[in-house]
Formats: structure tokens, C-alpha cells, sequence
């Protein structure tokens, strides 16, 4: 655990979080700013920087967090309509908070990728 991570505080139970799902090595909860009717946060459980750390350093908790991300749009109905699946990475990518994390978000039409 990083000890002035966001997201490692959850995990240890520390912040509240309103959780949907989790398994032995993910968590996933809703995000406190939506910016769609659904759209909650995966975690690793263990902490990596980003993404690309994470898969780099253990592949198959990469998985994990894309098999947990698959599952809570199941659970929360967007895979019939669709849903979005996004990694920030890096501050150009707009990562706010360096633990490893994905955003699923649906609900409704999500509109373009980029807003320019």
C-alpha cells in the first residue's frame, strides 16, 4: 500500500466507497464524480502506477481488472446498449490518481472520444 494513495486507502478500508464488485484481487466502485449514469472505478487491489506498470509487472492481474471490468457492465445492463472502457494514463492522458484503474461508463450515448 502507498500510503497517500487515494485508492490504496480504500482498499484498506480506510475512505468509504460504494463497492459493486470484488474478488481476491480487484475492486471496483462507484465514481464520486460520474460523468455518466454509470460509471464506476477497477482497481487492482495491489498497487501499480498505471496500466502500463501493471501489465508490465503481472499480466495476469491485468486480466483480472479487464475480467472484473467485463462484469460489473454486465451486472449493471450496459453490455446490450454498450458501454465505454477507458485507462487514463499519464498526465496527457488525464490521470488523476496514479493507482492503476479503469472507468467503465454507460448508461446512456456517451458521444465522441474527444471533445475538441
Amino acid at each position: 500500500m502507498e500510503n497517500d494513495c487515494l485508492f490504496c486507502r480504500i482498499v484498506a478500508g480506510e475512505i468509504p466507497a460504494t463497492v459493486v464488485r470484488e474478488t481476491e484481487t480487484t475492486l471496483a466502485f462507484r465514481d464520486i464524480a460520474p460523468k455518466a449514469p454509470v460509471h464506476v472505478l477497477v482497481i487492482p487491489k495491489e498497487h501499480y502506477a498505471d496500466v502500463v506498470t501493471l501489465t508490465e509487472a503481472d499480466p495476469g492481474l491485468a486480466g483480472d481488472v479487464l475480467g472484473t471490468a467485463a462484469v460489473v457492465a454486465e451486472t449493471e445492463g450496459l453490455v446490450a446498449d454498450g458501454f465505454r472502457l477507458i485507462f487514463n494514463t499519464g498526465p496527457y492522458g488525464g490521470q488523476e490518481v496514479f493507482h492503476a484503474h479503469a472507468h467503465v461508463l454507460g448508461g446512456e450515448p456517451l458521444g465522441p472520444m474527444l471533445a475538441r
